[in-house]
């Protein structure tokens, strides 16, 4: 069995990801469709935006399955 990637980092924040929390509400990827892609994997293209942007539509997740912290420097 593959186990998919759950933490995803751009050097500035790491994004983490918790799909057992997650409730597939979607307003991750209806917000954000360039870096929360349901289609591909790995689903989070954190590069896809900047890390304002990306922190902004996490913190609109119903569940709390996504997270991100900041990375020192």
């Amino acid at each position: 069995m593959e186990i998919l990637a759950t933490e995803f980092t751009n050097g500035e924040i790491t994004v983490t990801f918790e799909p057992k929390k997650c409730i597939h509400a979607e307003r991750c990827a209806k917000g954000l469709s360039e870096v929360f892609r349901t289609t591909v994997i790995p689903w989070i293209d954190i590069d896809a935006a900047t890390s304002q942007k990306i922190i902004a539509q996490i913190k609109k997740c119903p569940s709390g399955a996504l997270n991100y912290c900041r990375n020192e420097d």
